[in-house]
């Protein structure tokens, strides 16, 4: 076989089957899931409905929401409890008569149903969380609780075992 054949095959089945597996972590050192979400530039929407990680796993996961914004909405990104999307995201919109609810609590809601959160972002801004997934298997929604944004703008972190 012909040594670039050979790299060119070898390349091909690494981008297949995923960053880590043939030349990735060290021994016993787990593999970083890196996940980038972005906010619709005029739609209220993710552009990620739904991503995987293991449970356990390292997570690095970038919300971007983007500078050609049309609608110039603040965007966040709240992970939660499996089954709770409902109750958090009624609670942001009540939590709106909190006159430090979006400046200093950046939109989110009192709870102990809130696992990790980003700040409220304006347009041309990001932020990256880096964490570990749960160790529960479940679906775990995400969402953006800037009042009014939940009931459209969410979607499900699946943690496998």
């Amino acid at each position: 076989m012909d040594l670039r054949i050979f790299f060119i095959s070898l390349t091909c089945v690494s981008a297949l089957i995923g960053p880590g597996v043939l030349w990735g972590a060290e021994e016993g050192e787990p593999v970083v899931s890196e996940i980038t979400i972005t906010a619709h530039n005029s739609e209220l929407r993710f552009d990620t409905e739904k991503f995987t990680v293991k449970a356990g796993q390292k997570v690095k996961l970038t919300l971007v929401n983007p500078a050609d914004s049309i609608n110039l909405q603040p965007h966040n990104l709240l992970i939660i409890e499996p089954g709770t999307l409902a109750e958090i995201g009624t609670a942001a919109n009540a939590e709106l008569a909190d006159p430090s609810f979006l400046s200093d609590r950046h939109a989110v809601p009192t709870s102990n149903y809130v696992i990790h959160h980003t700040k409220l972002l304006l347009p041309g801004e990001s932020e990256t969380l880096e964490f570990v997934a749960p160790t529960f298997a479940g679906d775990y929604p995400f969402l953006c609780s800037y009042p009014g944004h939940w009931s459209v703008m969410h979607g499900i972190m699946v943690v496998e075992n």
